[in-house]
């Protein structure tokens, strides 16, 4: 069984001082072949640190959702995974998206584990974890990635400034069930 190749899009915005660690925490995958695009709207010096780690580097409008789309519509590879600036994909991420692709899912989302000291940032997470096991919504913490055809049958992200994980996961669930794969990414926990 061949692996399906991923494309991963990174959208980012000032994020100079993190950019490096989570290029070089993708290098396994891209040394695997899979693509990694970074979508950037910063006014710093992310472009520019992403370049030598990423396949391409693209300067996106501004918001989430548009430079999602934007990296989306350069993807060579039939897989999209949207990944946070500042979230980690567990070990072997590409093997176990494959083994949930394979198995009949066009979509699917990790657990999330938040990182930092605050003692609720594990029920946080715990929560979040739960409710998208029940409601088959996922956010973009948890790194949502399905395939070419189902993003383009969606019509991508709607343009909206917030949300619009919420507003896609919707959009999915209307056409399947997401896989909610047990395996944790580590997200930073700064926004929460």
């Amino acid at each position: 069984d061949r692996l399906m190749l991923l494309t991963v899009i990174v959208p980012t915005y000032n994020e100079a001082e993190s950019i490096l660690s989570i290029l070089r925490a993708l290098a396994p995958l891209r040394a695997r072949g899979h693509e990694i695009i970074v979508t950037d709207s910063s006014s710093d010096q992310t472009a520019a640190l992403a370049a030598p780690l990423a396949d391409k580097v693209i300067r996106a409008p501004k918001g989430r959702a548009a430079q999602m789309n934007a990296g989306a519509a350069l993807a060579k590879n039939s897989v999209l995974l949207f990944l946070h600036a500042d979230t980690f994909l567990p070990e072997q991420a590409d093997q176990l998206i494959n083994n949930a692709l394979s198995q009949g899912k066009n979509w699917g989302r990790f657990d999330v584990a938040l990182q930092g000291q605050h003692p609720l940032l594990s029920l946080v997470a715990w929560s979040m974890n739960l409710r998208s096991r029940l409601t088959g919504i996922a956010t973009g913490d948890q790194a949502m990635f399905m395939t070419r055809e189902l993003f383009q049958q969606v019509q991508g992200y709607p343009p909206i400034a917030l949300m619009e994980d919420i507003e896609m996961s919707k959009q999915l669930r209307a056409h399947s069930a997401p896989a909610c794969l047990r395996a944790k990414v580590i997200s930073s926990g700064r926004r929460w």
